[in-house]
C-alpha cells in the first residue's frame, strides 16, 4: 500500500489483511499495561484535519503514539490555513518537514486523492515519499471508518460474507455510508440501504447494494444495522418534513429493535443524534456496539499506519 483514498483500492485479500493485522495488534496490546510498540519508532506521523473530529482524529493519534510514531496534529484554525494558504502548500509544507504520513479530513470531495498526487509528483523530485490517508473527503468516503464497522462486524458475526447488512438514513451526505457499501459487497456481505428518496443520492442504482424506503418491512431479515448521523450542517433545503416525522418513518426505537433477529448488533459512526435517527434506549442496549466500534477504530488505524510504513506485505 502507498497511500489509502479509497475503500475502490482495496480488493477482499487487501482489506481482509489489514482486519487481520488489527486483530493481532489488539490481542498484542490486550492486557498490557503499557500499549506501546516499538514498530513505527522513528516515523512522523501528521493528522491535518480542515474539518472538526473526535474519533477519527484522537483514534489516529492514539495509534500513532501507542505504535511509537511522533505524531503531530494541525488544525486549520490554527494554521497558515486561516492566512490563505493553499491544500497544495499546506501538504507539501509537511511533508518538506519530514512527515512520513498526512492524515487528511477535508470538506472537498476528492481532495486526499489531490493531496496524494501531488505527493506522487513531489516524491519524483526529492526522492522523500509522504504517504495520504483520507480521513474523510466531504461527502465520498472515509476509508477507515469501513474498515472498523467491519472489525465490529466480524467480532460480532463471526463473518461478513452471506450477511444481510442494512444502512439507514441520510445516504446523501455521508461518506461512511458510501465507503461501507464498497467495502462490505466485497466481503461478501449483501448491503441494503434504507432511506428516504430525498437522502439517496444520484446513481445509488449503480452501487453494489439494494435499496428500500421500508425500515419495519427489512429489519427481521437483517443480520446486522447500521444507523447514519442526519448531517443538517450539509442540508440546504428541506429533505423532510421534521425531525420528529424523520424519526417515525427511520429512526430505530425499540419496537423495531424488537423486529431484529435477537442480539443483532447496531452500529453508528457517530455522533449520535440521540431520539432522532436513534432513541435512547436503544443507543444504550446490549445491542448497541458504538463503544466496540471506537476501539476497533484505534487497532484498525494502527493496522494501516503499518500497513503504509512498516513495510508490511500487501
Amino acid at each position: 500500500m502507498k497511500h489509502l483514498l479509497s475503500v475502490a483500492d482495496l480488493d477482499a485479500a487487501t482489506a481482509t489483511g489489514l482486519l487481520d493485522t488489527a486483530s493481532r495488534l489488539k490481542e498484542t496490546l490486550l492486557g498490557r499495561e503499557v500499549r506501546k510498540l516499538p514498530t513505527l519508532r522513528g516515523r512522523t506521523v501528521v493528522t491535518l484535519f480542515y474539518e472538526d473530529s473526535t474519533r477519527t482524529r484522537v483514534s489516529f493519534e492514539i495509534a500513532g503514539k501507542w505504535m511509537s510514531a511522533d505524531t503531530i496534529n494541525i488544525s486549520a484554525k490554527g494554521s497558515s490555513v486561516s492566512k490563505g494558504e493553499s491544500l497544495r502548500d499546506t501538504s507539501l509544507t509537511v511533508s518538506a518537514m519530514g512527515a512520513d504520513c498526512v492524515i487528511m479530513r477535508h470538506p472537498a470531495s476528492g481532495a486526499a486523492h489531490r493531496v496524494a498526487g501531488w505527493q506522487d509528483k513531489d516524491a519524483a523530485v526529492t526522492g522523500t515519499h509522504t504517504s495520504v490517508i483520507n480521513a474523510g473527503d466531504g461527502t465520498h468516503e472515509h476509508p477507515t471508518q469501513a474498515l472498523l464497522d467491519a472489525a465490529t462486524l466480524r467480532d460480532e458475526l463471526g463473518a461478513i460474507a452471506g450477511r444481510r447488512i442494512g444502512i439507514v438514513g441520510d445516504v446523501l451526505h455521508s461518506r461512511v455510508a458510501r465507503s461501507n457499501v464498497l467495502l462490505l459487497s466485497t466481503l461478501g456481505a449483501e448491503v441494503v440501504l434504507v432511506a428516504p428518496p430525498t437522502l439517496l443520492p444520484t446513481g445509488v442504482a449503480e452501487w453494489p447494494c439494494r435499496v428500500s424506503h421500508s425500515l419495519d418491512a427489512e429489519l427481521p431479515a437483517l443480520d446486522a444495522v447500521m444507523m447514519l448521523r442526519v448531517q443538517a450542517e450539509r442540508m440546504h433545503g428541506g429533505f423532510f418534513p421534521s425531525a420528529r416525522e424523520y424519526a417515525i418513518a427511520y429512526g430505530l426505537n425499540e419496537n423495531r429493535l424488537a423486529l431484529l433477529p435477537e442480539g443483532a448488533p447496531v452500529l453508528h459512526p457517530g455522533p449520535m443524534v440521540r431520539g432522532m435517527e436513534i432513541a435512547p434506549a436503544v443507543a444504550d442496549s446490549s445491542n448497541a456496539k458504538v463503544l466496540a466500534q471506537v476501539r476497533n477504530g484505534v487497532h484498525v488505524r494502527m493496522a494501516v499506519l503499518y500497513h503504509l510504513l512498516a513495510g508490511a506485505p500487501e
